[in-house]
């Protein structure tokens, strides 16, 4: 219930003091709740920031494999062509 209607009800003298109370407390913890929810709806993004976190660290290390394999590559290309000259040069003579 909105407080202003309650306030409304009030003022008509509707209520006693102790369902005014519970009514005023009701809408308190209505807000409280609604707080709570934007809270918790925020702990939901923090929870995917940290899996972003961890995604990020895994890239890292994959494009730090990808170096490392593309150096594997050119050294090996290199050998292959050097091999592959004196196969030539062998063949030759």
């Amino acid at each position: 219930m909105a407080l202003s209607v309650l306030v409304k009800q009030c003022q008509a003298g509707g209520m006693d003091e102790v369902t005014q109370a519970i009514n005023h407390f009701s809408v308190l913890m209505e807000d409280q709740n609604a707080k709570l929810d934007a809270v918790l709806e925020g702990q939901k993004d923090q929870a995917t920031r940290a899996d972003i976190n961890r995604l990020e660290q895994r890239l890292g290390a994959l494009e730090s494999d990808v170096q490392t394999i593309k150096a594997t590559v050119t050294a090996t290309n290199r050998d292959v062509a050097g091999l592959d000259h004196r196969v030539t040069r062998l063949e030759a003579a």
